[in-house]
């Protein structure tokens, strides 16, 4: 008697059939998402897709967007940088031409909107401890200790997000970018200061050593032209 291969029911031959085409057509079945979503349709409609490829293809383009958007911020911010550091170089150049120490805080200034800020100044601290504004344009006086609590007692330089009220005399700057000045052994505490509308415009590394670098160039213009011996 002849051997017999053993007798199935109809629907798990069928299930047999379908699982050897799935492991036969699998790249087949992923790009099919039509076919997916009636092969899991419970799990498709609890995370509330209906189309698998429709998914896909929004989740891709999503994706996409986000990969573009880091991509121009990086660009933005390199262009920034770039527009800064030719600034520096300019300003710096600036300050070597200036025939007065009137024209060297002119400088530093007026150099304020290639730094991306809205306004720059002089913080001196007063010796009799008043808060107010100088006979020299762009020059404020301000109280003892503020340079130590804004830098620390070291420090060079910090970016801030307030406190424009003790540095400018008015509030609304949301970025702020001060630099200790160490001009000379006799002479008080100095900051020179920039604001910026504009929140987070002095963000990051490149800014403050750009900035920071700028501040050292302009410490030197003063000293010189105040005769000053080397810090």
């Amino acid at each position: 008697m002849s051997e017999r291969a053993p007798s199935r029911e109809p629907a798990a031959a069928a299930a047999e059939a379908v699982k050897a085409y799935i492991r036969m057509n699998r790249a087949r079945l992923a790009a099919d998402g039509e076919l997916l979503s009636l092969l899991l349709p419970e799990r498709f409609t609890e995370a509330g897709i209906s189309d698998l490829q429709h998914y896909a293809i929004e989740k891709l383009r999503a994706d996409n967007q986000a990969l573009r958007a880091e991509r121009d911020a990086l660009t933005a911010t390199a262009d920034r940088g770039m527009r800064l550091s030719e600034g520096v170089r300019k300003a710096v150049l600036d300050l070597l031409d200036a025939r007065s120490f009137a024209e060297v805080i002119a400088v530093a200034t007026a150099a304020a909107p290639a730094f991306g800020a809205d306004r720059a100044v002089f913080c001196i601290e007063a010796a009799d401890g008043i808060e107010a504004a100088t006979s020299t344009e762009g020059v404020r006086l301000i109280t003892p200790g503020t340079v130590t609590a804004v830098v620390g007692p070291e420090g060079m330089g910090a970016i801030l997000s307030g406190g424009g009220e003790h540095l400018f005399g008015r509030t609304g700057y949301r970025a702020i970018a001060a630099f200790r000045l160490r001009i000379g052994h006799d002479t008080p505490p100095a900051l020179y200061v920039l604001g910026s509308l504009a929140e987070g415009r002095f963000d990051g590394h490149d800014s403050e050593a750009g900035l920071g670098y700028f501040a050292r160039a302009l410490e030197r213009a003063i000293r010189a032209w105040l005769d000053l011996p080397k810090s």
